[in-house]
C-alpha cells in the first residue's frame, strides 16, 4: 500500500447483553454514511460475530459487532484477538459496573488497547463521576474520563470536551454543534482536566514538568500524549454518548481516529514485522446454507491477493461487508478483516503463511461446557447427515462440544447455556438442514451390591443331536469402591475343564452392563467355585448363557444398591456474590468444602464442593440468575457415592416396573 493510503484499522465492540452495542454498531455505521440493512424481522439478540466495512474521513474501517451474552463470550473473545482496539459498552447505572468486569479483566490480562462507551446517558441521571469510580474498581489500568455531561434539567442534552475545553449540543441524528459552555459545568469541567493531566502526567516527564510550574498545557499536548498512552495501553479513555439517538457517535469517531493503533503497531505488539510474504489468521469460521464455508480472517500481513496458495489451501475470493452485504475484492492489505472463501480443512485460529521466529498469535480457549442437551433427529433419515452438520457447527463455535454417552447412549451437545444451544439447534435447522429433538441428558447411575451371595444356575437343554449343558456355581461379593471388577477361578479336580473358564469370565462381565436397576454395575468380584460339564453337550456357549443366568439371579439377591456420580465443583462469583453461590450448592444437596479468593482476580472468589451430578443440568441458569450474569463454574467427576432420597426411590421405582 502506498505511503499516502491510510492503513486499514478494526475495532470490536464488546459489552454485557443489553448494552446497546448492536445499536452502536450500527449507529457508527450510518455515520459512516454506511449503514446496514435492517432485518425484516423485529432486532433480537446477537448470537454471532458481525462484521461491517466503512470509511470514515477517508480512513478504512473494520468493525466487529460481538454477542453481548456470556452464553456467547467466545466470540468476544474471538474478535478481542482480531482488533486493534476494543470498545467496551456499558450500562451508565453504577451498579451494574460489575457486567463488564469479566471483559475488563480479559482486556487488561491480554494487554488490549480499550475505550470504554458508557452508552443511554441521555436517560442517566446520576452522577458520572459514580459511574466512572464503580468502572475503575473493575479494571487495573486509570480509566480517564474524557467528556463531562450538559444537562438541561435532569436529562442530558450534550457534552464539554475535557481535553480542548470546548462545549457541544446533542442533535440526534446529525453531529453535535458547538456551543457556549455553561457556567454550570466548569468547575466539573476543571476537575475533569485536572484528574486527566494528572494521570498523563504519570507517563510524560515534560508534562510533568508544565503541571508542578502551574502552566496548562496546550490541547494539542493533550492529545498528543492521549494517542500515545491509549495506543500503548497504559491508560482507558471513557465516552459516553445514545447510540438509539445518534448522540456521541461522531465523537467517538473522532476518538477512533486519534487513538485505535495503526495495524503494524498491532503486528509489533505480537512479534510481526512488516517484511514478508503475506500472514493471516483465522478468528471465526462461518456456514451458509447455499454459499459455502466462508473464513473472517485478520490480515497480519499484505497484500493477501485472491487465489493466494497456502499449500494445498488455496483463496476462492476475498470480500468486505458493505452495508450488510457481501462485495468481493481483490487483495486485503494488512490490518483488513476480511473473509476468504473455500478455505476447507482450515479450522478456527489457524493462521496461514509463515510467522515470524518469535510471534506470539495466541488464541482464547474454548471454555469448558456447563450446560447440556441430548440430542436426536427427529426423522431417523437424517442420522447420517446430522454427524457431519454437528463437525461443521462445532468448526463455526468451538465452545460447543459433542459427546457420546456410552452408559445412556445418548449424543450430548454441550454449550454455554440454554440461549447458546438453542441457537445451535436452530442452526442446525436453518443452515445443515437437519432438525433435532432435545431433552434432558440422563444421569449416568451405577450400582452395586451391600453383600456377597452364592448362586448356582445349569443350563440343560435337549432340541435333538447335540444338546446344551453347562452348571456353574459362582459367588458375588462386593469390593471397595474404585476396585472395578475381579474375576477369580477356584475351580479344582476338573470340575470344569479349563477351556470353558473364560467363557464364563467373559459372561460375567458382560452381565455387568445392566444391573437389577437397569444401570452398569461396578466394584464386585466374581469367584467360580465349583460347577459341572457335559462331554458332548458342553460348549462356551452353554456356559456363558448359564453364567448370564446365575449373574441376573445372583445381583438382584445380593442387596443392590443405585450409585449417582459426584462431581467436584468450582464456582466463580464476585465476593458479593458468594452467599448466593453457597446457598445455590447446598439447596442441589452440594457439600461445600470451602471458599478462597480466585487467584489473580481482587474481589473474585472461587467456591468448592462436592454436588451429585443429577443436581448440575441446570446449575449454570440459576448461578447466573442469582450473580447478575457473572456467575460460572467448572467441573470434573469425583467419585461415586449411593443415592439416597426421592430420586434414588423414583429410579429404583422406574426399574422395577419397567422389569
Amino acid at each position: 500500500m502506498p505511503a499516502s493510503m491510510p492503513q486499514p484499522r478494526s475495532v470490536a465492540l464488546v459489552g454485557p447483553y443489553g448494552s446497546g452495542k448492536s445499536t452502536l454498531f450500527d449507529a457508527l455505521l450510518a455515520a459512516a454514511d454506511t449503514p446496514t440493512k435492517r432485518p425484516a424481522r423485529p432486532r433480537t439478540m446477537t448470537t454471532a460475530l458481525r462484521i461491517g466495512h466503512c470509511s470514515f474521513l477517508g480512513d478504512p474501517w473494520s468493525l466487529l459487532d460481538a454477542p453481548g451474552s456470556v452464553e456467547f463470550a467466545y466470540e468476544a473473545q474471538c474478535a478481542v484477538a482480531a482488533a486493534d482496539l476494543v470498545v467496551v459498552v456499558c450500562d451508565p447505572a453504577p451498579e451494574r459496573a460489575a457486567t463488564v468486569a469479566a471483559l475488563l479483566k480479559t482486556l487488561d490480562d491480554q494487554d488490549v488497547p480499550h475505550i470504554l462507551f458508557i452508552n443511554r446517558i441521555d436517560g442517566f441521571t446520576g452522577r458520572i463521576r459514580d459511574t466512572l469510580g464503580a468502572l475503575q474498581a473493575y479494571s487495573r489500568r486509570p480509566l480517564v474520563l474524557r467528556q463531562v455531561p450538559i444537562r438541561d434539567g435532569e436529562a442530558v442534552t450534550g457534552y464539554v470536551d475535557v481535553a480542548s475545553e470546548r462545549a457541544y449540543r446533542y442533535r440526534p441524528g446529525q453531529a453535535s454543534e458547538l456551543m457556549q459552555m455553561p457556567a454550570s459545568v466548569g468547575e466539573r469541567e476543571k476537575e475533569a482536566l485536572s484528574g486527566l493531566l494528572e494521570i498523563l502526567a504519570d507517563h510524560d516527564d515534560a508534562l510533568l514538568e508544565k503541571i508542578l510550574e502551574d502552566v496548562t498545557p496546550t490541547p494539542a499536548e493533550i492529545f498528543a500524549q492521549l494517542q500515545k498512552d491509549q495506543a500503548a495501553g497504559r491508560i482507558v479513555e471513557v465516552l459516553f454518548g445514545a447510540a438509539e439517538r445518534q448522540e456521541g457517535v461522531r465523537r467517538l469517531w473522532k476518538a477512533l481516529r486519534h487513538d485505535v493503533p495503526a495495524p503494524d503497531v498491532t503486528a509489533a505488539r505480537h512479534g510481526i514485522g512488516t517484511e514478508g510474504a503475506p500472514l493471516a489468521q483465522v478468528f471465526k469460521s462461518q456456514y451458509a446454507s447455499q454459499g459455502g464455508k466462508l473464513s473472517l480472517a485478520r490480515v497480519w500481513r499484505g497484500p493477501l491477493r485472491d487465489g493466494t496458495s497456502f499449500g494445498a489451501v488455496r483463496i476462492g475470493g476475498i470480500f468486505r461487508t458493505v452495508g450488510g452485504e457481501p462485495a468481493k475484492v481483490a487483495q486485503a492489505a494488512s490490518g483488513d478483516l476480511v473473509a476468504l472463501a473455500r478455505l476447507e480443512g482450515v479450522a478456527t485460529a489457524a493462521v496461514l503463511g509463515e510467522a515470524d521466529a518469535g510471534a506470539d498469535l495466541p488464541f482464547p480457549t474454548p471454555p469448558a461446557p456447563v450446560h447440556a442437551l441430548a440430542i436426536a433427529t427427529e426423522d431417523r433419515k437424517d442420522d447420517v447427515r446430522l454427524s457431519g452438520a454437528l463437525q461443521r457447527l462445532i468448526e463455526e463455535d468451538p465452545s460447543l462440544s459433542i459427546e457420546h454417552q456410552p452408559d445412556t447412549g445418548e449424543t450430548l451437545l454441550a454449550g454455554q447455556g440454554e440461549m447458546h444451544l438453542g441457537a445451535a439447534i436452530e442452526r442446525l435447522a436453518a443452515v445443515f438442514n437437519v432438525r433435532i429433538v432435545s431433552r434432558r441428558p440422563r444421569v449416568p447411575f451405577r450400582e452395586t451390591i451391600r453383600r456377597a451371595v452364592q448362586q448356582h444356575a445349569r443350563l440343560k437343554r435337549q432340541t435333538g443331536g447335540h444338546g446344551q449343558f453347562a452348571d456353574v456355581k459362582i459367588e458375588i461379593e462386593p469390593l471397595a469402591r474404585g476396585e472395578g471388577f475381579v474375576f477369580r477361578d477356584k475351580i479344582v479336580g476338573g470340575a470344569i475343564p479349563r477351556q470353558y473358564i473364560p467363557a464364563v469370565a467373559e459372561a460375567a462381565e458382560a452381565a455387568l452392563k445392566s444391573g437389577p436397576f437397569g444401570h452398569v454395575v461396578v466394584d464386585i468380584a466374581v469367584t467360580l467355585v465349583d460347577g459341572t460339564f457335559h462331554s458332548v453337550d458342553s460348549s462356551d456357549m452353554a456356559f456363558k448363557q448359564a453364567t448370564r443366568m446365575a449373574m441376573t439371579e445372583g445381583l438382584a439377591k445380593a442387596d443392590p444398591v443405585l450409585l449417582e456420580p459426584i462431581d467436584h465443583v468450582s464456582v466463580t462469583v464476585p465476593s458479593e456474590y458468594t452467599p448466593n453461590a453457597q446457598r445455590l450448592l447446598s439447596g442441589r444437596r452440594g457439600r461445600i468444602l470451602g471458599y478462597n479468593e480466585t487467584p489473580g482476580w481482587p474481589g473474585w472468589d472461587t467456591v468448592e464442593a462436592l454436588v451429585p451430578q443429577a443436581e448440575l443440568n441446570d446449575f449454570i441458569i440459576e448461578l447466573r440468575s442469582q450473580t447478575m450474569g457473572l456467575g460460572t463454574y467448572v467441573r470434573q467427576f469425583d467419585h461415586l457415592a449411593e443415592a439416597h432420597g426421592p430420586l434414588a426411590e423414583r429410579v429404583v421405582r422406574e426399574a422395577t416396573a419397567a422389569h
